[in-house]
């Protein structure tokens, strides 16, 4: 990415999650030591009238943002902040996609920094998560 390329309204290249893998959310409920059956128990889901597919975890769509907004700026290091509102529900197999684009830029501590509105949504579906992040560009 070329700095003097990025301005206001700039877009962020799309990122793609083709399918949400009901095997992660298995291994990340046992990382963050959640036991809410929902992430992983089928029957639990079902029990619940909630269908058979595996609800993500919040920390995981989350992820998927930060992984967009730091490929784009130039790697984890790049990242400032983020601030994410959770509007909705991933389920397992369902293909997302993350947009954003660049709401601003300004000079903090000599390093220039872009603000970006960024939305995860299920394709052909809602979004799920709303947002902004502010990344350090090269």
């Amino acid at each position: 990415m070329s700095t003097s390329t990025v301005e206001v309204g700039t877009q962020l290249p799309a990122y793609d999650v083709p399918s949400v893998s009901a095997e992660k959310m298995k291994t990340m409920a046992a990382l963050l030591s959640d036991p809410t059956p929902i992430h992983w128990d089928v029957a639990t889901l079902q029990a619940l009238g909630m269908g058979d597919r595996p609800v993500n975890q919040g920390p995981l769509n989350m992820g998927y943002v930060m992984n967009a907004v730091t490929a784009w700026a130039g790697g984890p290091e790049s990242l400032r902040r983020l601030r994410v509102r959770f509007l909705g529900t991933v389920l397992a197999g369902q293909h997302l996609r993350v947009r954003g684009t660049v709401s601003g830029l300004r000079e903090e501590d000599g390093a220039r920094l872009a603000d970006c509105d960024v939305v995860l949504e299920v394709v052909d579906g809602d979004a799920v998560v709303s947002g902004t992040a502010t990344v350090v560009l090269a």
